[in-house]
């Protein structure tokens, strides 16, 4: 995922959440629920937590652990990630939507 595609990120290992400024025009209350679901994320099961569009505009969750981490929990990130695709998939759906609508064009 290129860093101009991320919408947000967020690591359990420095305690720190950062929001792409190129998504600024996101409503707020979209900016807060992506923040609140990364810093539970990684206050639950460590790593890093990336919020971003691939090459083809589509939504992308990934995690991300430092390789001396052994107290990241791998299996319980990959079930986080697929209840979090569930309980949040209209706001994610939107977020595709968004991204074909004010970013494409962007270039």
């Amino acid at each position: 995922m290129k860093e101009e595609n991320i919408i947000c990120a967020c690591s359990a290992y420095n305690r720190k959440f950062w929001f792409n400024p190129r998504f600024s025009d996101l409503p707020k209350a979209v900016q807060d629920e992506l923040r609140v679901m990364s810093v539970l994320f990684t206050e639950d099961v460590g790593g890093i937590i990336i919020f971003g569009y691939d090459e083809a505009g589509t939504l992308r969750i990934e995690t991300n652990t430092q390789a001396d981490d052994y107290n990241y929990d791998t299996i319980g990130s990959r079930l986080k990630v697929d209840d979090m695709k569930r309980k949040h998939e209209e706001l994610f759906a939107q977020l595709g939507l968004y991204y074909d609508l004010m970013k494409r064009s962007d270039g």
